[in-house]
């Protein structure tokens, strides 16, 4: 799946979380982030950290990939 903006990669990982089957309140309390905070992740926030994001994509099996255009 190509990310191209806050909204896709929230998308991106509620789908995850959901096919996982964890709630959110799940994964915040697994992981100690709010839930208010993953809200806002999963809903595009764009002010969201980046180092909490990737620690969620590694926490539910995701890798994220930067590379070149046309690759």
């Amino acid at each position: 799946m190509k990310i191209t903006s806050t909204h896709e990669f929230g998308t991106a990982l509620r789908m995850k979380r959901k096919a996982l089957g964890y709630t959110q309140a799940q994964v915040s309390e697994y992981t100690g982030f709010s839930t208010s905070f993953i809200s806002d992740l999963e809903n595009g926030k764009e002010t969201a950290e980046l180092g909490k994001a990737l620690f969620l994509l590694q926490l539910l099996g995701m890798d994220m990939e930067i590379r070149n255009r046309g690759e």
